[in-house]
C-alpha cells in the first residue's frame, strides 16, 4: 500500500476538518464519527485496497465525495425517485465546486481540481476506471454504513431495489470486495436477499 505525500495527507486534514463538523453521529467498526468524515475516512481507504498505486485525484476524490453533505438534506427535495437523483447530482456538484477552496490554498493547481472534480462528479462514469473506483468506493461505503438502516426505513421490496441498484453501479472488483465489509447478521441477510433477486 502506497504512503501518502505531503499534499495529500494535507488535503486529507482539510477536508476531514470540514467533514468532522457533521451532526450526524455514526459508529463505524467500533468508533464513533460524525457520518461524513466516517464516509470519507472509509471511502479513501476502499481505494487504497482496491487499486495497489491510486493516483492522488482519486484518492482525494474519495475522501471528499461526501464533503460537508448534511448541509443539504435529502428533505430539502421533492419525495420520490426523482427527487432523489436530482438532490443526489445536485449534492456531487456542490462536493465539487467546494472541494475547490479546500485544496487551491494547499498548492493544487486549476486542472489538477477539475480533474478531481470530475471524479467526485463521477463525469465519466463507464468509461473512466478512475471514476469506477471512486463509485466502487462510495458504494461499499453504503453498503456498510447505511444498508441495516434501510429496514425501519422503507418497506422490504424498495430497500432491495435499492441495494440491486447499488450493485449495478459497481465494478466486479467492486462486488468482490463486499465480502471484506464488516456486516452484521442483518446487513448480511439484506445482500443476500437482494443479489439471490438479480
Amino acid at each position: 500500500m502506497r504512503s501518502l505525500n505531503e499534499r495529500v495527507r494535507a488535503a486529507f486534514v482539510a477536508i476531514d476538518a470540514a467533514n468532522a463538523l457533521d451532526p450526524t453521529v455514526v459508529d463505524v467498526r467500533g468508533e464513533e464519527l460524525p457520518l461524513s468524515l466516517a464516509h470519507g475516512r472509509l471511502a479513501s481507504g476502499w481505494v487504497l485496497r482496491l487499486v495497489g498505486d491510486p493516483d492522488d485525484a482519486v484518492l482525494i476524490a474519495a475522501r471528499a465525495h461526501h464533503l460537508r453533505r448534511w448541509e443539504v438534506p435529502r428533505t430539502a427535495y421533492p419525495p420520490g425517485r426523482p427527487g432523489y437523483l436530482r438532490w443526489r447530482k445536485d449534492q456531487k456538484a456542490r462536493h465539487a465546486r467546494d472541494v475547490a477552496a479546500i485544496l487551491g490554498p494547499i498548492g493544487y493547481t486549476a486542472v489538477e481540481i477539475e480533474c478531481i472534480q470530475a471524479l467526485i462528479r463521477r463525469d465519466n462514469l463507464g468509461s473512466d476506471p478512475a471514476a469506477q473506483v471512486v463509485e466502487d468506493a462510495a458504494c461499499l461505503v453504503f453498503i456498510e454504513t447505511q444498508l441495516a438502516a434501510m429496514v425501519s426505513r422503507f418497506e422490504r421490496e424498495h430497500y432491495l431495489s435499492i441495494i440491486r441498484k447499488t450493485a449495478r453501479k459497481m465494478s466486479a472488483a467492486g462486488l468482490a470486495a463486499i465480502a471484506e465489509l464488516p456486516l452484521d447478521a442483518t446487513a448480511q441477510q439484506l445482500l443476500a436477499d437482494a443479489m439471490a433477486g438479480e
